[in-house]
C-alpha cells in the first residue's frame, strides 16, 4: 500500500508541474482511499494535498466565484499541512508536495491575499 502512496506522490508532483491539477487530484485520491479506510494518520495530509490540487484547478478554469471556491477548498490543506513532518512515511515527497502547493499560493497571491504573507 505504501508503495502505491509513494508512486502516487511522485506522479502528483509531476502533474502539478504540468499544471494538470485535476489529474494530480485524481492520482492522489486513489492512494488516499485505502489510507482513509485504514484510518492511517497520513489520510488527512493526503486529503489536504488533494484539495490543494483542486484549488488550482478552480483557478485555472476561472470559474464563477473562483476566488471564494479556491479559498474554501484550500482550507483543507491549511488545516492539515502541519502533519507534514520529518517522521512520517514518504516525508520527502510529502514535503515537496506541500512546498509546491505553497509556491502555487504565492504564484496566485491575488486569490490568497489572506493566506500569503
Amino acid at each position: 500500500m505504501n508503495n502505491d502512496l509513494e508512486g502516487a506522490l511522485k506522479t502528483y508532483l509531476g502533474l502539478l508541474e504540468e499544471e494538470a491539477y485535476f489529474e494530480a487530484h485524481e492520482v492522489l485520491e486513489e492512494a488516499w482511499h485505502p489510507l482513509r479506510l485504514s484510518k492511517d494518520p497520513l489520510a488527512n495530509l493526503a486529503k489536504g494535498l488533494i484539495n490543494g490540487a483542486i484549488t488550482f484547478e478552480h483557478i485555472k478554469r476561472n470559474r464563477k466565484d473562483m476566488k471564494k471556491k479556491a479559498q474554501t477548498v484550500i482550507a483543507s490543506f491549511e488545516r492539515h499541512k502541519h502533519l507534514c513532518t520529518e517522521s512520517i512515511e514518504n516525508a520527502r515527497l510529502f514535503k515537496q508536495a506541500c512546498q509546491k502547493i505553497e509556491a502555487l499560493k504565492v504564484k496566485h497571491a491575488e486569490v490568497f491575499d489572506v493566506l500569503v504573507p
